[in-house]
């Protein structure tokens, strides 16, 4: 940490690790400043994301390091990757995107 800040946002991937990172994990970031955290339950298909304030986290609906991504339309095309083609949830979030650049 002495060389490299630390970054911006971290994601981590929880399957059977989610109360490990909801937890432990949590407090790390939280201790090295990372401005967000998002936590991708694979289980339960959803997205779970902190801001780090005031040496503590707060659950966030709205991304502060990446301005104007809901991070329902996150857990949209995540419950849509599970039904069909990847390439299909990509356009729609392409396309998603664009329309709110307008």
């Amino acid at each position: 940490m002495d060389i490299y800040p630390p970054p911006d946002l971290a994601i981590e991937i929880a399957n059977t690790s989610l109360s490990d990172d909801r937890g432990e994990k949590r407090l790390i970031y939280e201790d090295l400043k990372v401005k967000e955290y998002w936590i991708v339950d694979v289980k339960n298909v959803d997205i779970i994301a902190f801001t780090m304030v005031n040496s503590g986290s707060k659950r966030i609906t709205e991304s502060q390091v990446l301005p104007e991504l809901v991070i329902d339309v996150l857990k949209d095309a995540l419950q849509q990757s599970r039904s069909i083609n990847q390439n299909q949830v990509i356009a729609s979030l392409f396309s998603q995107f664009q329309q709110s650049q307008s």
